[in-house]
């Protein structure tokens, strides 16, 4: 599974604080999703980052 973060981001760091090993806030302040295969043991804290996102802007990639 890999996931891909939208233009709808706000940036508001709860992927990063949620799954740090999936996703970062970039330089232009909004979040980016690594670009490989998310590892079955961060597939539990990727898919929460997900479904919190406060704007729906983590998508499942494939």
């Amino acid at each position: 599974m890999k996931y891909f973060v939208n233009e709808d981001c706000i940036g508001c760091g709860l992927c990063e604080s949620t799954c740090p090993e999936v996703f970062s806030i970039g330089d232009e302040g909004k979040a980016a999703a690594v670009d490989s295969e998310v590892s079955d043991e961060f597939l539990d804290a990727a898919a929460e980052a997900k479904e919190n996102c406060p704007v729906g802007a983590i998508e499942e990639k494939e």
